[in-house]
């Protein structure tokens, strides 16, 4: 194929279980990694996350996600150089004073999430408006022209079963940065 042609039909894959309703109650297990897996975010020392700025950015806009998504409640989370790890708990609750995402306007509630058709309160919905929310303040941060690309283009996801899994990843995320060095998405 040409380098400059335009693939005509492409289309991405998701990798969302398909029939899974993501709007529905329960525990999600979240990773999201930095464009490229650059070490954005900070360095790990002595075992421990040193965050820089965009760091306290990332953190700053998990922290926030409650206050565009009523219906969602934070469980443990952990910044790392270059991804983020987070349980995200969707609960059962009719304020629909606060529906929608933090940097569009409400979107409209559909019963299934399709690639590029945002649906109110799912986990995608969410995980895309955290995602902006760190771009554009780091792109504001540094006000240069060139925009910085801050994430890779999906992000993964576990649907927690029971709370023996949700302990043990819990744990986990705990112990991130003692494992660093051997991490999958260590650099």
């Amino acid at each position: 194929m040409n380098g400059g042609a335009i693939m005509q039909g492409h289309h991405r894959r998701s990798i969302r279980l398909q029939q899974h309703d993501y709007s529905q109650s329960g525990f999600y297990f979240i990773t999201i990694c930095t464009h490229n897996r650059f070490c954005l975010f900070g360095s790990i020392e002595h075992d421990a996350m040193r965050l820089n700025v965009q760091g306290e950015i990332a953190v700053a806009c998990w922290s926030a996600i409650p206050d565009h998504f009523s219906h969602i409640e934070l469980d443990e989370f952990i910044v790392m150089p270059n991804h983020v790890h987070g349980i995200l708990r969707v609960v059962d609750n009719d304020d629909g004073a606060r529906r929608g995402t933090a940097c569009r306007a409400p979107t409209m509630t559909l019963p299934n999430e399709k690639f590029g058709v945002p649906v109110s309160r799912s986990i995608p919905t969410v995980i895309r408006s955290f995602k902006s929310a760190v771009t554009k303040a780091i792109n504001d941060l540094f006000q240069s022209s060139a925009r910085c690309v801050v994430w890779q283009r999906n992000y993964w996801e576990r649907i927690v079963r029971d709370e023996f899994e949700l302990q043990r990843i819990r744990e986990y995320i705990r112990n991130n940065t003692v494992h660093w060095a051997a991490d999958q998405l260590y650099v």
